[in-house]
C-alpha cells in the first residue's frame, strides 16, 4: 500500500475561521475551498431549498462585486470555479494560478462576509426562477429523476433533517421572502461556521497571512449548529414500498438502507459490504443478475455518507425486458442474507480494498479533490489530517466487521424500495 503523507497546517483565526493549508509546489496553482457548515439538514419545515438557493445567490454579487463578476474575474485570470450544496454543507471552490490567489480570497471574503447588500428582491426572484427551472430539468421532467428524493422520504421519517431533498419544494421556493433569505444567511454564514482550505503552491505562513488579511475583519456572525442534536437511527423494522408509474423506459428498483454515520469504522465496513454486493465489476449481484441469469441490464450498490447520525446505502437494479421486479428483489434479498450469514471471502475483501485504494488515490492526485477532502474532514469530522490515515483505516477493517455490518444494517426487512414501472398504454 502506498505511503500517504500530505502536509497539513492549521490555524483558527480570532473570528473562528478554521484555516487549513496543504503545501504542494508541483504546479503553480492553488485551490481555494470553503465549506460552510449549512445544508438542507439545517432547513425547517416550510422553508426547504434555502441552502441551495444561497449557492446561487452567492454568485449574484456582494458589497464590492457586481453580479456575475465572481465568475468573470476568476475565469479571466485562468481559474475554474463552482459550488455545490448537500445535506450537511455548502461548498465553494476555485482553482487559480498562483498569481490570482489574492483575487480569489478577496472575492470569497466579500461574498461570505458582505453578501446581503446584493441580495435584493430582484436577485431573489431571478435566482428563485433559476432554481425552479433546475428542479424541472434535473429532477421532475427526466426519467427516474425523483427516485432518490422518494428514497430519502421512505428511509428517513417525516420531520427528520434528511427526509427532504436539497433542491427543496416548489411551494417552499415560491414562499421564500427576502426576510427569510436574509435571516438564513445571518444565521449560518460567518467565519465561525466555515472552513477555508488552501492546497497548492503556497506556504502555510503566506496562506495564514492572506487568510487574516482578507477574512480576519469579518465578525463571527453565525450561530453554529449543534452537531449532537441529530442522534443515530436504528435500521428500518419492516420493509417500505413505494411504486411509481411514470414515463420511463424500463422497470427499475431502488433499495435504500439506513447505515451508520460517515466518519466511523462501522460506516466504512458497511461501504465495503455494499462494494462486495454490487459496487464492483466482480460483485455478487453483478455476476448473478447481469452476467449469469441476465435478469437485469445493470445493478449497482453504493453508500451515501452523511454526518448527522445516520447514512444511506443504495442498491439499484434495472430489469431486463419482461422481468418481474419481485423476482429480482427476491434475489437481492437472498444475497443480502448470504452476506450476513457467511461474510465476504478473502478475494472479495482484497477486491474491495483495491478498488477503494485505486479510486481514492486517483481522486487525491488532483488539487481540487484533495482540497475538498481535507475541507470535508475538517468541517464534518474535526480532523483535517484524516486524509493521511484513511487508507490505513480502511485496510484495518476485517471480514468479521463487514459481516457484522451486513447482518445489522443490510437486511431484507430493513429495506425501503422505490419501484419505477412504465406507465400503462
Amino acid at each position: 500500500m502506498p505511503d500517504v503523507a500530505y502536509p497539513i497546517a492549521e490555524r483558527v483565526l480570532a473570528n473562528g475561521l478554521h484555516v487549513v493549508v496543504s503545501e504542494d509546489h508541483t504546479v503553480p496553482v492553488v485551490t481555494v475551498n470553503l465549506w460552510v457548515k449549512v445544508g438542507s439538514r439545517d432547513e425547517v419545515a416550510g422553508k426547504t431549498g434555502l441552502a441551495h438557493l444561497f449557492e446561487h445567490l452567492m454568485f449574484q454579487g456582494s458589497a464590492n462585486v457586481a453580479s456575475g463578476e465572481h465568475f468573470s474575474a476568476l475565469m479571466a485570470a485562468g481559474g475554474r470555479l463552482n459550488a455545490t450544496t448537500w445535506f450537511d454543507r455548502t461548498n465553494y471552490f476555485e482553482t487559480v494560478p498562483k498569481g490570482a490567489l489574492e483575487l480569489a480570497l478577496w472575492l470569497e471574503a466579500d461574498r461570505h462576509g458582505r453578501l446581503l447588500a446584493a441580495v435584493t428582491q430582484e436577485n431573489l426572484d431571478n435566482q428563485r426562477d433559476v432554481v425552479k427551472e433546475e428542479k424541472r430539468q434535473r429532477y421532475d421532467n427526466v426519467p427516474y429523476g425523483t427516485a432518490l428524493h422518494d428514497l430519502y422520504a421512505a428511509v428517513f421519517p417525516e420531520g427528520h433533517p434528511y427526509h427532504h431533498p436539497t433542491i427543496g419544494s416548489m411551494a417552499d421556493l415560491d414562499a421564500a421572502t427576502l426576510a427569510d433569505v436574509h435571516a438564513f444567511f445571518t444565521q449560518h454564514y460567518g467565519p465561525n461556521n466555515t472552513v477555508l482550505t488552501l492546497v497548492g503552491d503556497v506556504s502555510p505562513d503566506d496562506a495564514f497571512t492572506l487568510a487574516e488579511r482578507y477574512f480576519g475583519s469579518l465578525p463571527p456572525s453565525a450561530t453554529p449548529r449543534d452537531d449532537t442534536a441529530m442522534g443515530p437511527l436504528e435500521p428500518l423494522s419492516e420493509p417500505v414500498l413505494r411504486e411509481v408509474r411514470a414515463v420511463v423506459p424500463h422497470d427499475r428498483s431502488y433499495l435504500g438502507f439506513r447505515l451508520p454515520a460517515d466518519g466511523s469504522a462501522d460506516y466504512q465496513a458497511a461501504a465495503l459490504a455494499l462494494d462486495i454486493l454490487g459496487g464492483l465489476g466482480s460483485s455478487r449481484l453483478v455476476e448473478r443478475l447481469v452476467r449469469t441469469e441476465q435478469l437485469t441490464t445493470s445493478v449497482s450498490a453504493h453508500p451515501m455518507g452523511l454526518s448527522g447520525g445516520v447514512s444511506l446505502g443504495i442498491v439499484s437494479a434495472e430489469m431486463a425486458e419482461g422481468v418481474d421486479p419481485d423476482v429480482v428483489e427476491a434475489i437481492i434479498c437472498e444475497e443480502l442474507d448470504l452476506l450476513a450469514a457467511h461474510g465476504p471471502t478473502p478475494d472479495e475483501m482484497d477486491a474491495a480494498f483495491a478498488d477503494t485504494e485505486r479510486s481514492w488515490l486517483s481522486a487525491m492526485s488532483g488539487l481540487d479533490e484533495r482540497a475538498d477532502t481535507i475541507c470535508r474532514d475538517a468541517a464534518l469530522f474535526g480532523d483535517a489530517g484524516r486524509i493521511n490515515t484513511f487508507l490505513d483505516d480502511v485496510r484495518g477493517i476485517t471480514a468479521d466487521q463487514v459481516q457484522r455490518m451486513a447482518a445489522t444494517w443490510l437486511r431484507p426487512h430493513a429495506r425501503a424500495v422505490v419501484r419505477y414501472r412504465p406507465e400503462a398504454e
